[in-house]
This record gives structure tokens, sequence and C-alpha cells, in this order.
């Protein structure tokens, strides 16, 4: 009989016979601190149900990993659906974006929402977990996918359907219920012990426990996040497109070159709407603060800001914070001794209000420059002078939403503006876009067109700065006057374009392998769109190249 052999983590090298599954050849690992979610084979995220073919490498993916908590989330979100067919099979159950640590879901229906119904469900999924049901992942014919995504009146997996060739399709499992595959999910529902279904505004949130913990945190409500959520709603029904599968379907030349245009004038929209909200501070408002995690598209959103704020009367002032740093060897350093550049200690704080203080009474500056090949700061020979009572200081950082960057300006002097992208386009009704995977591949194709970086040194600081974010960014979006959500529906189309071949170039002897390949499964969703539609004044420029701004 054939044999594989297994390396595991700590070097050990066992053989197994052809065909095992991977979970029986993690059981010489032994009872591990927190449950499994999947296995890592050959750095390849793969269900624990996973027969084994080849020689490889396995590790174990446990709940409290990065990969592990999104496959327990996920499959959560699998569980819900499930209790949701089973007591509602008329209603359609749509998922949303993150807020806090929960994802928003609402029935698309005229039915009156009863917060019976929400206790009703969540006591159906911990019957459902108490049962402890094997979750698999099987293979069904592209017809029969068809025809089952059909009877079930799942219209939008039908239309992601349509627009792939793939002779058969995979989809997970569960006591008959069967949904599209995504990402592999647990084994079983006997892992999702750990959530709440909380009712919030016009549906009700899965809640989850951070990937450390075994509870549910206490709710913390995000306001600004569902102003966004709400908006874009609206948006997408303007648009009419919810879906991967609807966007699919509109991508032709004429089609979708006129889609572009609306979701642009959309957004420009949004943006003047911006601006009138500044206006009405006229006489009052000094400085506008713009803050937003990587990727966000703050730079050209302050730009385009700018311009909208000359149409209402005001002579924009830019101030480059990064101009503002102390000198190198004064750099505050990290827990792995590294310097730490996102930290507000990193920023001369009491020199820019200084500064912001003699400007905004009417005194003259001279700017700074921070040289990056030096470490220092120098004088920038560049006065500015605040002089016709039309002007506005321009700040975009990411401790902009922090008061403590400038604790000498009053409040009232402050208009602070939250930018995000933060797309509610679903690859079907049960499977949502994460805000954060768009981030990612907007980073990852900026870094390779400008910053010579691959997709493999994208992903390795990827966690870095996310961590930065969740410390300087999330903890302050709540105190932003104006959320601006640079989302645009169509913009995977595009940058799929970009980012697959960069993606491709990550091997499998690699950790973030597992990350690349999941980030290439997604966008194999999309249809690509064509770059030339893109406007030059377009946010997405700023990641794709040819904007008519320079950065």
């Amino acid at each position: 009989m054939k044999e594989i052999r297994v390396t595991y983590p700590d070097g050990r090298v066992l053989s197994y016979p052809f065909l095992i599954k991977a979970s029986d050849a993690l059981e010489p690992l032994g009872t591990l601190p927190r449950p499994l979610a999947a296995a890592l084979i050959n750095n390849e995220l793969c269900p624990l149900d996973y027969f084994l073919t080849t020689d490889c490498t396995l590790a174990p993916v446990t709940v409290d990993t990065n990969l592990g908590a999104v496959t327990y989330r996920r499959s959560l979100c699998f569980l819900l659906a499930m209790a949701s067919r089973e007591l509602f099979p008329n209603r359609r159950l749509v998922a949303g974006m993150a807020i806090g640590t929960g994802f928003f879901h609402f029935f698309d229906d005229d039915e009156k929402d009863d917060p019976k119904d929400i206790r009703i469900l969540e006591k159906r999924m911990r019957e459902l977990v108490a049962r402890d049901i094997p979750i698999h992942r099987e293979w069904m014919s592209y017809s029969g996918a068809l025809e089952y995504f059909r009877t079930q009146g799942q219209t939008d997996t039908l239309a992601l359907l349509e627009h792939m060739n793939d002779p058969r399709i995979a989809v997970n499992e569960c006591a008959g219920f069967r949904d599209l595959h995504v990402t592999p999910l647990v084994p079983s529902t006997g892992v999702l012990a750990v959530f709440e279904l909380l009712p919030y505004h016009d549906g009700f949130l899965l809640r989850y426990p951070h990937k450390e913990d075994d509870k549910v945190p206490p709710f913390e409500d995000d306001p600004v996040l569902y102003r966004i959520a709400t908006e874009y709603r609206e948006r997408g029904k303007i648009l009419g497109v919810s879906s991967v599968g609807t966007l699919n379907s509109i991508n032709s030349p004429k089609k979708i070159k006129e889609y572009i245009q609306v979701a642009e004038a959309l957004q420009n929209k949004k943006m003047a709407e911006l601006a009138d909200q500044v206006a009405a501070r006229a006489g009052t408002v000094k400085a506008l603060l713009i803050a937003g995690p990587s990727s966000s598209g703050k730079t050209t959103t302050s730009k385009k800001l700018a311009i909208q704020l000359k149409v209402m009367g005001f002579e924009p002032v830019v101030i480059a914070l990064d101009d503002y740093f102390v000198d190198r060897d004064h750099t505050p350093r990290d827990e792995n001794g590294e310097y730490d550049f996102e930290c507000l200690e990193a920023l001369d704080v009491e020199y820019l209000n200084e500064q912001l203080v003699e400007l905004f009474r009417g005194d003259e500056i001279e700017l700074p420059a921070f040289d990056f090949k030096t470490g220092t700061r120098r004088p920038s020979g560049k006065k500015l002078r605040l002089s016709t009572g039309r002007e506005i200081v321009v700040m975009e950082g990411i401790h902009g939403l922090n008061d403590k960057l400038t604790p000498r300006i009053p409040r009232e002097q402050k208009f602070k503006v939250y930018v995000s992208a933060l797309t509610q386009l679903n690859l079907d009704d049960h499977n949502r876009i994460s805000t954060t995977d768009n981030r990612l591949l907007r980073r990852i194709v900026r870094d390779w067109q400008f910053r010579g970086k691959t997709a493999l040194d994208t992903l390795k600081m990827w966690a870095s700065v996310q961590r930065g974010e969740r410390r300087h960014i999330f903890p302050f979006q709540n105190s932003a006057d104006a959320a601006f959500n640079s989302a645009l529906d169509y913009e995977l189309g595009v940058l799929k374009i970009y980012a697959e071949p960069v993606l491709r170039s990550v091997k499998p002897i690699e950790p973030e392998y597992a990350e690349a390949g999941r980030l290439l499964a997604f966008l194999a969703n999309f249809s690509p769109i064509p770059a030339q539609f893109v406007p030059g004044n377009s946010i997405l420029r700023e990641f794709i190249g040819e904007s008519e701004f320079k950065y």
C-alpha cells in the first residue's frame, strides 16, 4: 500500500496510508488547548476531513489563531443560515458588514421583525451545537448545484454560479443543508458553542468571541459603522447591485462603463455632502482632521475633499503630519525592539500644537520637513500664514481622530473625518466580503505598483498593520464628526487583474501561502473589469496608478 510522509511543526516525520484524513493524522499531537478549526497542509488551509494524497507538512489550526478565528466566524454564519432555513424557509437572510465583534444580519422582506424570532433563532442554533453534527465539504455537479440552489430560492448564489464554468462545485453540508463553499469550516457544529444573537436596529448581530477568549465580550455599539452600512445599502438599491453575481451579470463594456460612472458620481455626491457639513461650521472650524485604516484611500479623499471645500469658498492648507516625526534616535520601539512609527509618541505633538496655535492666532510659521533617509527633522524654508480668514488646515494621518494629537486646539475648532473602505457587496446572501480583505487587496496592489514590495512582503507585515489600527484608529472612530466610505462596488473586479499574478508569486513553502490562496480563491468569483473605465480622479487610482492627483 502506498504511504505518505507527514512532517509536523515540531520536526517529527511519520508515515501513514494513502488517503488518511487530516484529522486522523493530527492525532499524534494529542489534546490541544483550544478546539481545532482546520488544518494547514503544505501551508494551504484545508478542512479536517481532507484526505492526504502526497508527502506534506501538516499543522493544526486552532480557534485562537488568526486563520482559526476566521474559520470559526465563517462557520457561525453557516450555522445561522442553517437554523434560519429550518425556522424561516421563506425569508431571505442577508449577511452584512462586521460591527464590533459581530456580523450584522437582516431579513430582506416585508415581514415585521420580532425580537422573539431572534430568540427562537438563537435557541435553534444552540440545539444544533448540542447535537454536534458533522460539517463536510462535498462536491456537486455544476447542473446539480444549479438545481439545488434554484429549489432553495438562492437567486444570488445562482447568479454567482452562472459566471463559473467548473464541472463540479464545492459546497459545505450539514444535516442536509448546503451552502456554497468559500473557505473551510469547522469540523462540526459542536465547536461553535460561543456566540450570541443581539437585536440591532433593523436586523441583528451575530456576535462572536475574540480569538483569545472563550466568551463573547460585552457589547459596545458602533453607530458610525451602522450609519455607513445603512447608506451603503441605499446606494446598492440605486445601483441595483448587492452581490458579486449581479455585478458579474452587468460586466459588459457598455453596461460596466455606465455602472462605474454612476458609482463614482454617487461617491462624489457623498464627498460634496461632506464638504457641506464642514461649510455649515464655517467661522468656527479651523482644522480638518482625516484618519482611517491602511489603504482606506485617505490621501485621495483629502485631495478630493479639498477641491469640494474650494467650491464652498474655503482655502485648504495641507500640513503633512509625517514632517512632525521626532528624530529617529527618539523614536519609541515596540515589544520586538523595532521602531514604532505608528504610536503617537513617534510624533512631536508639542511642536505641532505650538505651530497650530501660532497659525490660528495669525502668526507666520515655517513648516518642518522630515528627512526619512537621515531620520532627522529640519526647517523646510516654506513659510505659512493664515491671512484671508477662509483658510482651513487639512491634516491626514492615523492619529487624526485622537484628541491627544491636538490637545491645545479646542474641540469646536476641529472637524474630524473617519475614512474606510466598508464594502457591503456580498459573494451571495450568506457569504459576506470582508472589508479588511478589500483593503488588503488594495494594499497588495499599491505596494507592488509603487513601493517595490511583493505580495509576500505585504502579507508578512499585515498583522502588524492591523495591530496598529486596533490601537490607534478604531478606538476613536466614533468620535468622528463624519464618516466617508471609500469603497466602490466594482473595484474588486479591477483589483483582480493586478492582484492575481502578484499573489501567485507566493510559494507553498511560505506560511503566508494560505492567505494568498484564500485571496486567490476569493478573487476567482469576480469577472475582470478593465481599468480603462476607471476615472482619473477615482480613489481606486491611488492603488492601481495613473491618477490625476500627485502623491
